[in-house]
C-alpha cells in the first residue's frame, strides 16, 4: 500500500468516509502529509478527525449524564464504578485522538503550510481540539488547553482578519468556533456575543459579493452565528459550532 499515489491515497480516503470507517480515513491521509494540502485534502483530513472525535464527544456526554442521573438516584457504589470507569475509557480516547492532531499540526501540517488560508484553517483546528479537551480534562491539564486554545484562536484571529475577505468560510467558521469557545468553555458571554455579533454583521453586509462556491457555506456558518446569539439569550441552551 505504500507504493500507493498521493491521488490513490486520497481516492481510499473518500470511500471510506463513504462507508464511515472514519479510523481508516485518518490512515490514508496520513500518507500525504508531507507536502502541503490543498482544500479538498483539508476538508478530507477535517472531516476524519470531526467524526472520530465527534463520535467520541457524544459518547462521553450520554455517559456524563447517565452517571449524573444514577448518582441523583443514589445507585450503588459499584454500579457508580462502573460508569465512571467506563467514562474514563472513552475520555481517554478521546484525549489521544485529539492529542494526535494536534501534534500533527504542530509538527507537520502548520509547518508546510504556505498559503495564508491553510494557516488560518490549522490554527482554528488547533483552538477546536484544544477546546474538545478542555471539556473534560481537570486541573493543570484544563489550564494548558484552556490556553493553547485561546492562543491558536488568537492567532487564527490575527491571520484572519488581515488577510481573508469577512465572508471568507474559514475565517467565518473560526469565529463561530472561537465565540462557542469564549461562551462554554471561559463562560464569557460577552466576549462570546461580540465575536459572534461582529461576523455576522461584517458578513451580512457583504454576502451579495459571495461567489458561488463559497456562498453556501457561508451563509450556514452565517445562520449558525446568529442562531447561537439567539441562544444566549437563553442559557440553558446549548450552542452550536462547525466542528
Amino acid at each position: 500500500m505504500n507504493k500507493f499515489s498521493r491521488e490513490e491515497f486520497l481516492f481510499l480516503a473518500r470511500i471510506a468516509q463513504q462507508t464511515e470507517r472514519f479510523n481508516d480515513m485518518i490512515e490514508f491521509i496520513k500518507h500525504f502529509l508531507d507536502q502541503e494540502l490543498n482544500k479538498e485534502e483539508r476538508s478530507i483530513l477535517s472531516a476524519a478527525y470531526k467524526n472520530v472525535v465527534g463520535n467520541k464527544r457524544a459518547e462521553l456526554r450520554v455517559l456524563t449524564a447517565i452517571e449524573q442521573k444514577e448518582s441523583r438516584k443514589q445507585t450503588d457504589q459499584y454500579t457508580l464504578n462502573y460508569i465512571r470507569n467506563y467514562k474514563h475509557k472513552i475520555e481517554g480516547e478521546l484525549k489521544n485522538s485529539c492529542s494526535e492532531i494536534l501534534n500533527l499540526i504542530d509538527s507537520t501540517l502548520y509547518p508546510n503550510a504556505k498559503q495564508v488560508d491553510s494557516k488560518v484553517f490549522y490554527l482554528k483546528m488547533k483552538g477546536d481540539y484544544n477546546r474538545y479537551l478542555a471539556e473534560f480534562l481537570l486541573d493543570n491539564e484544563y489550564h494548558g488547553a484552556v490556553e493553547q486554545a485561546t492562543q491558536a484562536y488568537k492567532e487564527a484571529d490575527v491571520l484572519a482578519k488581515s488577510n481573508l475577505s469577512t465572508t471568507s468560510p474559514i475565517r467565518l467558521g473560526l469565529h463561530l468556533n472561537q465565540s462557542v469557545f469564549y461562551y462554554e468553555i471561559l463562560q464569557n458571554a460577552t466576549e462570546a456575543i461580540r465575536i459572534a455579533n461582529e461576523a455576522f454583521e461584517q458578513a451580512i453586509a457583504q454576502v451579495d459579493t459571495v461567489n458561488e462556491e463559497n456562498y453556501k457555506d457561508c451563509t450556514l456558518i452565517m445562520q449558525l452565528l446568529r442562531d447561537n446569539l439567539t441562544l444566549w439569550n437563553n442559557p440553558e441552551e446549548e450552542a452550536n459550532d462547525d466542528q
